[in-house]
Parts: structure tokens; sequence; C-alpha cells
């Protein structure tokens, strides 16, 4: 090691300290603001109900032994519901079990087409989700096929309420289905054989509603990317895609200095790689077991998995256990994978992020390349979300897409939309988002197509105006943001905290290969059906439900004890003194857990960048291109951009029509959803004008149309004559452009005076004889070149 590399240690450890330490500092700090809210809860001091507010001496006289009876009744009452409901948990995991756990659809469903029936086996099935009574859906709207993540749990959550991403498209009408998957995978099946029969499933879709348009695809987390994945190779047949909470960009991350950090990004770098879900497939016979996947999730969170989730129960012992029975329906079962697709999730996107580089080739060959996608996007992530945070769900765009202007010239429309504050389950689960986020996004992806080509933010704001019935009501806006802007707001280190995971993946395999080489053979030798089943069953999440259902004789008792509680029963209120101090016992503790989470997920976090930051710094660094400082590029010398400026005195009508819907659209400007509706009904009112294009073609004409008169405004109307040499496509323009201007709905939105001054200009540039072709002045530095389309 020379000077230059220790000096690079050096700052790298002082940098990680310094990050260390504020991390302990937030936790400690959270710690106890935490613990002084719960003992000033517990004496009636800064409580929000300012009816029991109390001093704590009132407090204290309320502690005596006859009000501690009426607790401690409360109590063993309570304790006694508690550990019923666990049985109950226990005896309806056993029964879904043994029914091969069913969907957790809240709704009635029918097998439209079953893949295990394929060419090649795969164990997933086509659903058609029965509308509800009152409920009637159109064949001829647009179809909805849900994807669920496959990530340990089962099928449903996209459909597990009435107030669900099923629910909501149903109300507007829309027929849906649903794309599940069985428990046991098929023998030798893989994620591409998954791909390919998702593909058949929505051939199958269009050919039931042969008169609609092309089915809309929503992925849920792991099933975002799978819905990528089908969009890729399928490209002709799927409709727009919502793609809510999906770790595209997995070693993406905020490494910033205020609070914590994603910590599910570094597990693959401290377990040392993709060997080891290699190892614990190969211990499961082949079969890896999903259950190890959902324990991930619960040690994200100790104070939940641990505590909160369990107290809850028995604080609300009530009324707590029919929610807390029916997530667990969905939340304790567990499916399984074969060794080929868990291995191929973890090496092509947890570690090294190569799904979406090219490096990997779907059934027939072809390389996955998300630019093939035709169809509008729309990424949906949150703030809250600490399994696939913001960075993770939109640094992809980043890394297919060289700039902004090569976007819209490839005719693509990306729309993101941040949640402030929900969690990972909260995007999927949440009833409160189905009744906003989704209500909205079952209109947008009704109307996203019309979108001109860009990236775009979207805003959901509610209007207080009253409403009549006391339902809230909604806008939805859209603005349009640079895609270099927003790379940079995410990502305030400009992705410097990635270069590590590349010493993760040079890591992963050099062991993946010496365990395939020295351990795998051995490990495949001592397996069989039997051990691999052993394993299962004894999982500590499958024993914390066999071992607490009524065939445990000791639980025998519990049934009919609960069943005499709920007869007998003798609550207290919330607010007794006992209650209070019960419930600040309990927060303290749950505090004291999430303080244990933050300073392991600091000790994590340090020591992943103390081993391979200097790893990195060490052995790869100096290998790659020294990069020149990033000056700001001349987006003229973009290639999309020159291309489009070469052919800006090319084309027809067609050309002509989407330079003078780009000159006419205002920059920066906030564009409602509702006016996105006006300009869908103009089209239908004024289609003898409109170029007959497909929408896919059309997107890709107003992006090339709308980089040309961002980077020569002037030379894009000069030019307009040379699209427009027939008088009488000439005369069509004009026509349009008087009646739109007259138009009452036009004139809804006043035009600008720039737009107003840029009517009469295009008139004395376009008005002529009508049986005269004038002569037109050469354009300069205008070569013929081929169209991007």
């Amino acid at each position: 090691m020379d000077t230059k590399h220790l000096a690079r240690s050096h700052e790298i450890g002082a940098k990680i300290g310094l990050i260390h330490q504020k991390r302990i500092k937030t936790a400690l700090a959270q710690f106890s603001q935490r613990a002084g809210a719960a003992v000033n809860g517990a004496v009636g001091d800064k409580v929000p109900d300012a009816a029991i507010q109390e001093q704590p001496a009132a407090w204290m006289a309320g502690l005596h032994p006859w009000s501690y009876q009426r607790y401690a009744v409360d109590a063993v009452q309570r304790s006694i519901l508690f550990w019923d409901t666990l049985r109950q948990r226990g005896d309806n995991f056993l029964e879904r079990a043994a029914k091969g756990s069913a969907p957790v659809l809240h709704f009635d469903y029918e097998t439209i087409l079953d893949g295990r029936g394929f060419a090649r086996p795969v164990n997933y099935a086509l659903l058609r989700i029965v509308p509800p009574a009152g409920v009637t859906t159109d064949p001829a709207k647009r179809p909805y096929l849900i994807i669920d993540p496959r990530a340990g749990h089962g099928p449903g959550i996209g459909g597990f309420k009435d107030d669900s991403q099923a629910g909501v498209a149903m109300r507007a009408g829309h027929p849906v289905y649903f794309v599940s998957f069985f428990r046991d995978p098929e023998p030798g099946q893989t994620m591409l054989d998954v791909c390919s029969a998702e593909g058949q499933f929505v051939k199958h879709v269009r050919a039931l509603h042969p008169a609609s348009e092309k089915p809309a695809i929503i992925g849920n987390c792991q099933g975002g990317w799978a819905a990528m994945m089908l969009a890729a190779s399928s490209p002709d047949d799927t409709g727009p895609l919502l793609i809510n909470g999906a770790p595209m960009s997995y070693v993406s991350g905020a490494w910033n200095e205020g609070e914590g950090d994603n910590p599910m990004r570094y597990a693959g770098g401290m377990l040392g790689g993709t060997w080891l879900s290699s190892f614990v497939a190969d211990l499961g016979n082949g079969i890896f077991d999903g259950a190890h996947l959902v324990q991930n999730f619960e040690n994200l969170n100790p104070a939940n998995s641990l505590w909160d989730k369990y107290y809850k129960v028995y604080q609300d012992a009530d009324t707590e256990p029919a929610r807390y029975l029916d997530f667990e329906r969905w939340w304790g079962t567990y499916y399984l994978l074969n060794r080929e697709e868990i291995e191929f999730i973890t090496r092509n996107l947890f570690v090294g992020n190569k799904l979406w580089s090219g490096d990997v080739k779907g059934n027939t060959g072809q390389a996955f390349d998300l630019r093939a996608i035709e169809m509008p996007i729309i990424l949906f992530a949150s703030l809250g979300d600490n399994i696939t945070p913001p960075e993770q769900a939109f640094n992809w765009v980043a890394d297919i897409y060289g700039s902004t202007e090569e976007i819209k010239a490839r005719g693509q429309v990306i729309v993101g939309l941040l949640h402030q504050n929900i969690g990972h389950l909260g995007i999927f689960v949440s009833g409160k988002v189905a009744k906003k986020e989704y209500t909205q996004l079952v209109s947008v992806l009704n109307e996203v197509e019309i979108l001109p080509p860009g990236l775009y933010g979207m805003q959901i704001n509610e209007i207080k105006d009253g409403n009549a019935e006391g339902k809230p009501r909604y806008e939805v806006t859209f603005h349009e943001r640079r895609l270099e802007d927003v790379s940079t707001q995410f990502n305030r280190f400009n992705r410097v905290d990635e270069q590590p995971f590349e010493a993760v993946a040079a890591l992963s395999d050099f062991n993946q290969r010496g365990y395939e080489l020295f351990v795998q053979p051995l490990v495949k030798a001592m397996s069989n059906d039997l051990s691999a089943r052993m394993l299962r069953v004894f999982h500590p999440l499958r024993v914390q439900n066999w071992a607490l259902s009524s065939r445990n004789p000791w639980m025998a008792w519990l049934e009919p004890a609960a069943q005499a509680v709920r007869e007998q029963r003798q609550p207290l209120d919330g607010h007794d003194p006992w209650r209070r101090l019960e419930s600040a016992g309990a927060e303290l503790l749950s505090a004291s857990l999430d303080l244990y989470r933050g300073l392991r997920d600091a000790a994590t976090e340090a020591g992943f960048f103390s081993i391979y930051a200097n790893m990195y710094s060490l052995y790869l660094a100096d290998r790659k291109p020294a990069q020149a400082e990033s000056e700001t590029p001349d987006a003229r010398a973009l290639p999309f951009v020159q291309e489009a400026l070469d052919s800006i005195a090319e084309g027809g009508y067609a050309e002509a029509f989407a330079r003078l819907a780009s000159l006419r659209a205002q920059q920066g400007e906030l564009l409602p959803l509702s006016r996105l509706v006006k300009r869908k009904e103009l089209a239908q009112a004024y289609a003898d004008y409109l170029p007959d294009v497909p929408l896919d073609q059309w997107r890709r004409l107003r992006g090339e149309q709308e980089i040309i008169t961002r980077y020569a405004p002037e030379k894009a109307i000069a030019t307009l004559p040379h699209l427009l040499r027939d008088p009488g496509d000439r005369e069509r323009l004009l026509h349009l452009v008087d009646k739109l201007m007259a138009d009452e709905h036009v004139q809804e939105t006043p035009p600008t005076s720039a737009q107003l001054a840029m009517v009469e200009r295009l008139h004395a540039l376009l008005s002529s004889e009508p049986g005269r072709r004038p002569g037109f002045p050469p354009v300069p530095d205008a070569p013929a070149s081929a169209r991007l389309h």
C-alpha cells in the first residue's frame, strides 16, 4: 500500500467515523424524545386530549389498590384474549398450509389460465377478479393486470381489501385480472420462464378485450421489476405501467448525514455476496424457503416484529384481533422458490444490478432493454420506505437514459409520484393510500398516454371546497422536470456511495465460484426431501405459528376461557392511570428496541463502508478510466439533439402538427389532469385535422419536435413551410388553428401574448395563393438524415 492509498484510506475512515457518530447521536436523540413523551403521557403532562390532563399528584392518587384490582382483572382478561388470538393465528396458518395457501384476495375470482400446464410449466396463474355486488365493470374499458410480489409471501396484497388497487379499479368500471402464484414452484422453472408466462397472460387479456385499450400493468415491489421485464420483452402488448415501491436500482440509497439509511442494501456485502442464497437453497434440496426473506423484513424493524404488533393486540384486545388475524393471513404465509429463481434475483438485481445493463437475456436471446418500453411509466415511491427508498425506485431512469432529450426523442413518458411518509407495506395495503393515491392513479392511467414525452412529477392536492357529500376532492397536476435536476436532487453525493458496491459484486463472484467448487457438492450430497422439509417446518417463523395452535394440548383451555372472558368482559378505559402507566412502559420498551435498531444499522453501515470502500479504493478505483471534472455538457452536442436538429426541415403534416403543439406549450407550467381530459375530448372533436399516427409514434414525433423548438425555436418556425409544401396541408393546419382559437373550451385557458404572436406569425408564414408553391429559402446547417422514428 503506497502513500496515496494510505491517505485515501485515512480520508475514508474519517468520513465513516463522522457519519457513524452522527448516526449514534440521532438514535440517542430519538430515544430520549420518545422516552420523555412516554413519561409525560403517563403522568398527564402535555397529553393532547385536554379532557384528561391532570397534575402528577392527581395521577398518583389514582394508583391505589382498589383501582389496581380493576386493572388486574382487565389485564388478565386481555391476556387471555391475546393468547387466544395467537392460537387462532396458528390454526389459520395450519388450515391455509393444508389447502395449499390460496391467494388472500378480498374478492371472488376465477382462474383463466394455469401456467402449470404451459409448455414450460410455472407455478403462476391468471385470475379474473369477480366484481362485488353493486359494482359493474365495462369490458370495453382498459383492463388492469396486477402483478404481486413473490418475495416470500403469497399473492393477493393488491386486492387485500375493498379499498385496494383492485377495488378502486373495479369501482371505476375497469375489468381487473390478477397474476397469482402457487406455493410450490414447478421443477426447473426459472424467472425467464415466469416472464414468458406473464407475456402469455397479457396476450390472453388482450384477446378477451379486443375493443379496449392495451391492459394497464400494476407491479408491486418485486412484481414491479417483473412488470418491467414483461413490458420490455412484450412492448406491443402492454399498456401504461404503474410501478409501486419496486427496487429497480438496488444499490442506490441516500447516504447522508441526517437520518438513517436504507439498511437492506448493505446485506449482500455483509453476508459476502450471493453464495448464502445458493447455500440455503441447496440445504432445501434445490428449493429456497421464502420464510428467510420474510425474516429479513422482520429484522428490519425489531420493535414492531418483537413487541409493537403484539402489544397492539393486547392493548386493544376487544377490537384489534380481527385486523391482526386478517393481515397475518398474508404476512404469515410463506412461499417457495427454485434455486435458479433466487440466484437470478440475487445475482442480477441485488448484487451487480445487471438486469438493466443489457447483461441479462430473455428466453428469446434478446437482452432486456427498458428503452424498448413504448408506453408511459408511473413510478410510485415513498420517503418513509426503508426497504425501497425513492433512490432505488427512480435512479434506473438516469442509468438507462443519458439525458432528458433522450427520453423525449424516444417518445417516452415517465411520471414520478412521491409519498412523504408511508412505509413500504403501506404503499400496497393502506386504505388511505388506496382512497387517495390509487383512486387518482386510475384516472391518470386513462389519460397518461396523451402527455407529451418527458419526465414529470405528479402531485395530488386536496381541494377545500366544502363538498356537500363530505368526501375529499383532489386535483392532480403534472410538472415537467429535467432528468439531470431530479438525479441531482435524489443523489446529493453524485452516487459516489455506490462505488463500493462494485467491490461487493467482485467479492460476491469470487465467493460464489468458491462455494460452487468446494462446498456445493457436499451440501447437495447431504440434502434430500426429508431434510429440506424438516428445515422448513422448524423455521422459527413457522414454529411460532404451529406451536401456538390448537394442536398444542397446552392451548386447549384457551378457546373456552376466551369465550367466557368475552361474555363477562370488564374493560378499563384507556385513560385509567394504571393503563397509562402500562402504555408508558410499552412505549419505553419499543423506544429501546428502536434505539438498538439505530445503533445496529449505524454499525452495519460503518462496517460496510470500512470494508468495501477501502477495497474499492485499493483494487478497483485505479483500474477505472479517470473521469474529468463533471462539466455541464452542451446539450446541443448530444446525439439525440443533433439528429433532431439535422432533420429540422424534413417531414410532413404530422411533423408540422407536432411542432406546432410544441411551440404552443408553455415550459414549466403545471399541467392539471383535467386539461389532459379536455385535450382528449378536443382530439376526438377535431379528429379530421389530426395526423393519423399511433400514439407511440406520435409521442416520438412530439419529443423530436420539442427538442427542435427548444434549441432552435426561430428556425423551427421558419422551416414550417418546408414541412407543409402541399397547400392543402397548409390550409388544413391553419383552419385547425383558427377553429381552436375560437373554441370556448380552449379559451378557458387563455393563450399568452407570445402564443397569440406565434399564431399571427404562422398565418403570415403559411398563408399564400392556394395553387402556388412559393420558393423556400435554403435551410442552413440542415443536412438530410434519417429521423429517429
